[in-house]
């Protein structure tokens, strides 16, 4: 049947589909990581990206046009964009919205028209495009949609054809770029697009995208959300018992280490000791845990039996009630002279990301106004950096990402806050260290942003962690739980001792010239471990300075910095 025009309804089911289909995949988009280490997160990013596109086009489903619609998905993109997969995803559908903004429907070229303007809006985004990702993906579908224009009025052809021809080019991403051949997978974020067009195609044919599709995940969004709703509307908040409001998120499929097995109901029944306002909602792989506790350290050191925590968040209600009664007061009190007193702004603010309680500890001391939680794995949301950003009363924002897949994330702020930001393009942890004690308060914004680079350029950045997986990297060999040492984002060394392995990329990174090196070890490190890494290494080199400390960090037993 002919498919001329694509209403409102029916533009929304195509992404309520599109999203659907991506999260039914999430696991093997993620499994196309190149390199075999714990940080394939290019399918959650992508999914937890689209389910608040999707979530933020349902707020204005009874706008009953296209545009509308497609311009509600480039805001929920906008504001819930992780990664770098999730960025560009962002842009894709940034640049359909602009191209269908006065639509009340469209037909099959103004359809094939907004993939390209959405295949522009992306490039443009992305400083130096690589070929053979999901930008090479999204370009070839979207000429071969436009082509297709000139010939046929149905939609759904259209829609057809940009699915082939991303689904060949997708094929072809190993030829293109020759870490994935060396591999043997796709594009991951090509994957995951292809999954998105699957759904979206389906649902303008009419089609369900599978009978045995399992029902969608709820992302840590949702799951935050509902969570906090729920227990916040059964509070009293002027007789608080339990002072700290508590939320967090167990992953129950580490493999890092063994846990306990989780029953929800045994699960509930014994957070019940830490506080009250409890609520868990739990799938089968993230459990969503909130609880206004006293002493929300005991609730999180529990919770660890049963997987790696992730997006913790611990607020003190009896300050915030404070604040917002003393604002209540305030506002009921007439103002006899002068106009409202507002704090004076300060000339910067510093926006840093990072994981592992050792780590924001050190930011925080070093000037870092807010610390978002966030890394490897848990790449933050655009929509964070801006609520973190809006907390700090300043003339001049830093961010500072810390790692490569948050960049992009990090340059997207700066489009909706009115504050001017920088963004210090960090990829790791020690750059972000040394950028930090390369600021001053006293330069202008161009200095601070010049010295800053410079200084984060000039360190030598390691990390220790292992594989998940049999894989070959650069005619090496790599089997599941080997030790991995990697330099630049480089696998240098494979090891099955993880001090030896620590100390052969440590040699590496060293060479002929360095004064000072710094040594950040995570949560399953030992302290004795760690010193006695840095003695016998001392022995080696008794002219370096060794710095030592606890880090606390997730995924990675060691970070290093040489300089």
């Amino acid at each position: 049947m002919l498919t001329q025009q694509i209403h409102a309804a029916l533009f929304l089911q195509m992404m309520r589909s599109g999203a659907g289909n991506l999260n039914k995949h999430v696991e093997s988009v993620n499994a196309l990581n190149v390199f075999p280490v714990p940080d394939g997160d290019t399918g959650t990013n992508m999914n937890l990206t689209l389910a608040s596109g999707v979530k933020e086009m349902e707020k204005q489903a009874a706008s009953g046009t296209v545009g509308k619609l497609a311009e509600a998905l480039s805001k929920g993109l906008l504001m819930g964009a992780r990664g770098n997969s999730g960025v560009i995803l962002s842009q894709l559908f940034r640049g359909f919205a602009k191209a269908v903004s006065d639509k009340k429907e469209i037909n099959a070229h103004q359809l094939a028209d907004a993939f390209q303007r959405g295949v522009e809006t992306a490039y443009k985004a992305v400083i130096k495009p690589v070929e053979g990702t999901v930008l090479t993906v999204a370009r070839e579908a979207a000429d071969a949609g436009m082509k297709k224009a000139w010939t046929t009025e149905d939609t759904a052809v259209i829609m057809e054809t940009v699915l082939n021809e991303a689904r060949r080019t997708l094929a072809r991403t190993p030829e293109m770029l020759p870490v994935l051949k060396q591999t043997g997978v796709v594009d991951a974020g090509g994957q995951g697009l292809v999954y998105i067009y699957e759904g979206m195609l389906a649902a303008l044919k009419g089609e369900e995208i599978a009978p045995d599709a399992p029902q969608v995940k709820l992302d840590t969004e949702s799951l935050a959300s509902l969570a906090h709703d729920n227990a916040q509307s059964k509070m009293d908040a002027s007789q608080i018992e339990h002072g700290y409001c508590t939320e967090f998120i167990i992953n129950l499929k580490t493999t890092r280490r063994k846990t306990e097995a989780f029953d929800e109901a045994k699960f509930r029944k014994s957070m019940e000791q830490f506080g009250d306002s409890l609520l868990v909602v739990a799938d089968d792989e993230l459990v969503k845990v909130h609880i206004h506790a006293e002493y929300p350290g005991d609730a999180l050191n529990f919770a660890m039996k049963f997987g790696d925590l992730i997006r913790i968040k611990i607020d003190n209600m009896r300050e915030q009630y404070a604040s917002v009664t003393e604002g209540k007061s305030a506002a009921s009190t007439p103002v006899q002279t002068g106009g409202e007193q507002k704090a004076e702004k300060k000339k910067y603010g510093i926006v840093a990301v990072a994981a592992g309680k050792g780590i924001v500890d050190i930011f925080r001391s070093l000037g870092v106004d807010q610390v978002v939680e966030g890394g490897q794995t848990m790449n933050p949301s655009t929509e964070e950096l801006v609520d973190a950003v809006r907390k700090i009363e300043a003339e001049h924002i830093v961010i500072l990402p810390n790692n490569k897949n948050i960049v992009l994330t990090a340059k997207q702020v700066s489009q909706i806050v009115d504050t001017p930001v920088t963004v210090i393009a960090t990829r790791s942890i020690p750059q972000g260290l040394a950028a930090l004690l390369a600021f001053s308060a006293e330069r202008s914004h161009e200095e601070n942003e010049q010295n800053m680079t410079t200084a984060s350029g000039a360190v030598r950045s390691g990390e220790l962690t292992y594989a998940i997986r049999d894989s070959q990297v650069d005619g090496q060999e790599i089997r599941k739980g080997d030790f991995l040492g990697i330099q630049e984002g480089k696998i240098e060394i494979v090891g099955q001792d993880m001090v030896q392995t620590a100390k052969a990329l440590l040699q590496k990174m060293i060479g002929e010239e360095a004064d000072v090196v710094t040594v950040i070890y995570g949560r399953d490190v030992t302290e004795e471990q760690a010193h006695a890494l840095v003695e016998s290494l001392s022995q080696i080199y008794p002219e370096i300075e060794f710095e030592v400390h606890q880090g606390g960090q997730p995924v990675y037993y060691y970070l290093f910095a040489v300089e």
